[in-house]
């Protein structure tokens, strides 16, 4: 059997729907909700890499690499705002971190 590209679409639809669900099933922990963001740039990236590789044309594939620049530098930030709000709060717990709001 070949894999094609409606393989790798629904692959990536599949991921999408999971990071969505997390994101809106989970409203407690701020790991969680980072790790579904980051679930939900792969699925994009993956249709990226599919689409550039059944047109074969390589700037779907540059364009991953921007998109996983930002991912990284999304994480790093996320990661050191959340260390410091729990090291002031001593909780990642959604509802209580009200120290954002305006």
């Amino acid at each position: 059997m070949m894999v094609t590209l409606s393989h790798y679409l629904t692959l990536s639809a599949l991921l999408f729907t999971i990071s969505i669900a997390g994101i809106f099933l989970n409203r407690k922990n701020v790991i969680v909700l980072l790790m579904c963001v980051e679930l939900l740039l792969l699925a994009v990236n993956f249709n990226f890499i599919a689409f550039s590789r059944y047109l074969d044309d390589p700037a779907g594939q540059v364009f991953v690499f921007f998109i996983l620049t930002v991912a990284a530098a999304e994480s790093a930030i996320g990661l050191a705002i959340l260390v410091v709000l729990f090291r002031s709060r001593r909780s990642i717990n959604v509802q209580e971190l009200d120290v954002l709001k305006g």
